[in-house]
């Protein structure tokens, strides 16, 4: 029986870290793509780079979660060539060497034109930063290759979270301060509007959606989130109630700061069709992600 083989392009972020667990889980082989770690190495800009490795590897699935996700214009061209050039590479390869492949391409929640209600994967596209231009290019790129007879499929991700999440994020931020605070620290945190309001969904939750949409025959396309939200507010009440602190002393909100929306969440209602809900709850997201800051 022939052994079953996923490339997993940016292996070594969350959801990449996540899909190559489950995919072992499952039995299939993940091959780990990504600019550092222990994986294969590749500019997923460069064709005859990915060429090559879908040649050769003529992979069953396909997962593509290489990005920087900053909306920053800074990151415009790296956002082009990684998000929207590689899955063109990606996707052409495919057609070239494997048709046979199953390929999800990863969208995101701030794609679409967002009025604070909830979002599903139909609504309409709002190119309002360089990081959304790219998802939106590689969308219309996997429906065109869909119409060229390939299974590619899209799911739009709205915000989860995990211990794998870098620094930089919001989550983690605030649970490596709150960690910091519960050994003696003195620091004050600046944040900006703690009122905003996200999905907490947890990233594991997130590859088994993922995984159930790759293998679907008629549905291509899903929003894929909790449905609920909580506010920045949420989740410093959450982290400093685990180590019985009160997080108003030791955090300075900036009025100054404008966000870029008040409220993202999604309708989940097709993925949710197909059998999936969350399992991770918003407290044990919280209190998984403290227990791995602690434990570092």
């Amino acid at each position: 029986m022939k052994s079953l083989k996923a490339l997993v392009f940016g292996s070594t972020g969350q959801d990449g870290i996540y899909m190559s667990e489950l995919c072992k889980d499952k039995g299939i082989e993940p091959i780990g793509v990504s600019r550092s770690g222990n994986g294969i190495r590749i500019n997923i800009a460069a064709y005859d780079d990915v060429d090559r490795l879908i040649r050769e590897r003529k992979p069953d699935y396909i997962f593509h979660f290489a990005a920087n996700s900053t909306t920053r214009h800074e990151a415009l061209f790296e956002n082009h060539d990684v998000i929207s050039t590689g899955t063109l590479n990606i996707l052409e390869a495919v057609r070239r060497h494997h048709p046979a492949s199953r390929v999800f391409i990863t969208g995101s929640g701030v794609q679409f034109r967002n009025t604070g209600g909830p979002i599903s994967e139909g609504d309409e596209f709002d190119a309002s930063s360089p990081y959304a231009i790219a998802r939106i290019q590689s969308v219309y790129a996997a429906r065109y290759f869909r119409s060229l007879g390939l299974k590619v499929y899209v799911g739009y991700l709205f915000h989860h979270e995990s211990p794998y999440r870098k620094p930089g994020h919001i989550s983690q931020t605030i649970v490596r301060f709150a960690r910091q605070t519960a050994s003696g620290g003195s620091d004050v945190l600046p944040l900006g509007d703690i009122t905003v309001e996200k999905e907490w969904t947890f990233a594991g939750d997130v590859a088994n959606a993922i995984m159930l949409l790759v293998n679907q025959e008629k549905v291509f396309e899903a929003a894929i989130g909790s449905g609920t939200t909580h506010s920045i507010r949420d989740w410093l009440d959450a982290c400093f109630g685990i180590i019985g602190k009160d997080w108003k002393d030791r955090v300075k909100v900036s009025d100054t700061f404008v966000p870029e929306y008040k409220k993202l969440v999604s309708n989940p209602a097709t993925i949710q069709s197909l059998g999936w809900n969350p399992r991770v709850s918003f407290q044990q997201l919280c209190q998984l992600m403290m227990d791995e800051a602690r434990a570092r």
